[in-house]
């Protein structure tokens, strides 16, 4: 995934040469649930900025995470069935798409025009974060100067072709899409939800890449916009970190 990401990232920093001073170049990365889009995106963004270095441009680079756009499991809470709800966070209908909308439109005002309308002060975007000790979002988190004018944004609705998120998918320069089967996302995934504790057995971990993770893959495939690229995922960085313990397939009845 590494050369990958070396070699997109000499694409952005060619593609970056090519726009106006006052523009930013704004790239959405997708895929299904374990496709390994947050670690492409996130060497895309180191690989980039060390392109960068030493150049007028240093540090235009940064990641954000369509993750701190999760509705709170206050919000939840709320819904008309709850339980449904918690069980299906991840889904589109959990998050806050037209946040998300509101916060790319604002990345695509000129900077000159956002700079007159600070009036002399430093015209920063701020967008959420997701807290995984809080289990929920954390406003205003991540800070967008105007130094930074290419935004990676990954996540798995950045440019679902819905509304309200049909405006920010069609608002970004760049579209990739990371493909991978989903068997092997469902294998990835079950290992995951047992390495992280996200299930407290395999049996849930199974029931939650089947009967959560899988429909939500199956639902942005169905109704993404058109990907100006696509990338084949080839491993699954969290499973090679040393010292995990994972199952290393899955019981015949639960595969």
């Amino acid at each position: 995934m590494d050369q990958i990401a070396s070699d997109l990232a000499d694409f952005l920093v060619t593609r970056f040469a090519t726009i106006p001073a006052t523009h930013r170049l704004i790239v959405g990365i997708a895929g299904v649930p374990a496709s390994g889009k947050s670690t492409l995106a996130q060497m895309l963004v180191d690989h980039t900025n060390a392109l960068l270095s030493g150049t007028p441009d240093e540090g235009a680079a940064i990641l954000v995470g369509l993750d701190g756009w999760h509705l709170t499991r206050a919000q939840l809470d709320q819904f008309p069935d709850a339980k449904l709800a918690h069980d299906r966070r991840g889904a589109h209908w959990t998050f806050d798409g037209q946040s998300y909308v509101e916060f790319v439109r604002e990345l695509r005002v000129p900077l000159n025009t956002l700079a007159a309308a600070a009036g002399g002060q430093e015209a920063v975007i701020y967008a959420p974060s997701f807290s995984h000790e809080l289990k929920d979002p954390a406003p205003r988190a991540v800070a967008i100067h105007p130094k930074h004018r290419i935004v990676i944004i990954e996540g798995l609705y950045t440019f679902l072709g819905i509304e309200p998120w049909v405006e920010a998918a069609q608002l970004l320069d760049e579209r990739w899409w990371v493909g991978i089967s989903e068997e092997e996302a469902k294998e990835r995934l079950v290992k995951r939800h047992v390495i992280s504790g996200v299930a407290k057995d395999l049996e849930e971990a199974v029931w939650r890449a089947t009967e959560n993770d899988a429909p939500n893959g199956r639902f942005i495939k169905e109704n993404m916009l058109q990907p100006t690229r696509i990338i084949s995922s080839v491993e699954d960085p969290v499973l090679k970190s040393p010292g995990l313990s994972c199952p290393t397939s899955l019981p015949q009845h639960l595969s």
